[in-house]
């Protein structure tokens, strides 16, 4: 049986150095997806300049024409995924307040997404795999300052209506022009971006917990500051230096870290601690950039 891993978005950005590194490590094949056909076949090109060879197949995780295309294509040639890692994500805008269209594109790319993925593409995981949600800094709890959704979102029966309620809270404050900017860290700043991933951070516990009796292993991390087309170049590692804690937790991390939220050295953190200094700093793009010149 031929073992697959699977990074979503990945023809630029953290999840092309992912699928670099795996095709590297990974003793099996390694898809590059991407939306666009052929920002993502010119990426495997890069790839094949270096000698390396990943397949390729088109996947929009918004569209779920697309999944159900890329679902039914895994299925038939290779019956499963020992590996995914949903790194398709978007921050949409140069500024740190956004509209509400920017808003609903920022929700439905980075949270909404994944119960699409999580609906037709998780059944295929196969048993004692891995996956792995790329958060961010932004999707610790901390990011959150408004005590009735910090409490909504640590209760131990927490459902996925909690999460999609508190999406829909943001949007529709947004759309009604009356959000508490308050409400989110660091004067509400790429407010959209952080509900999403605080969004997409939670949603991982009950993964796992769905998945617990194939031993599939679900975790979020917040892989760093990193030089992207997303951060407009700014930032404190370069895509392979950002790679390396994903590829660690897919392929090296013990079987018992399950429903976890990793920091970008590797480090486990209390995803609940709301009180903790683990929230986004607009300040640190500043420092970012006066070390990079």
């Amino acid at each position: 049986m031929v073992k697959v891993a699977v990074v979503t978005g990945s023809n630029k950005g953290i999840g092309f150095g992912i699928v670099k590194g795996l095709l590297k490590r990974f003793d099996g094949v390694v898809y590059l997806t991407s939306r666009d056909d052929g920002r993502g076949k010119a990426a495997v090109a890069k790839l094949n300049e270096l000698g390396l060879k990943p397949e390729y197949h088109q996947l929009d995780v918004t569209d779920r024409d697309s999944v159900i295309r890329f679902r039914d294509h895994i299925k038939e040639k290779y019956g499963g995924i020992d590996i995914l890692v949903n790194n398709a994500a978007v921050a949409n805008s140069t500024s740190f307040y956004n509209n509400y269209e920017e808003c609903k594109t920022i929700i439905e790319i980075n949270y909404l997404s994944i119960l699409t993925i999580q609906e037709l593409i998780f059944p295929l995981v196969r048993e004692n795999g891995r996956i792995l949600n790329i958060s961010s800094d932004c999707g610790h709890l901390s990011n959150i300052r408004n005590i009735y959704w910090v409490k909504r979102l640590s209760k131990k029966d927490l459902k996925v209506e909690d999460i999609n309620d508190f999406a829909n809270w943001f949007l529709e404050g947004i759309k009604e022009e009356n959000f508490n900017y308050d409400d989110i860290a660091d004067e509400g700043t790429v407010a959209a971006y952080r509900v999403a991933k605080v969004a997409l951070s939670a949603i991982t516990m009950l993964q796992q917990k769905e998945l617990e009796s194939k031993n599939i292993s679900v975790n979020s991390m917040h892989p760093g500051l990193v030089q992207t087309d997303m951060t407009h170049g700014i930032g404190f590692y370069d895509i392979d230096q950002a790679a390396e804690t994903p590829i660690y937790l897919v392929l090296d991390a013990p079987d018992s870290l399950k429903g976890a939220y990793v920091w970008y050295d590797r480090k486990v953190l209390d995803w609940y601690d709301y009180k903790a200094d683990y929230f986004f700093k607009t300040s640190t793009l500043k420092t970012s950039t006066q070390k990079s010149e």
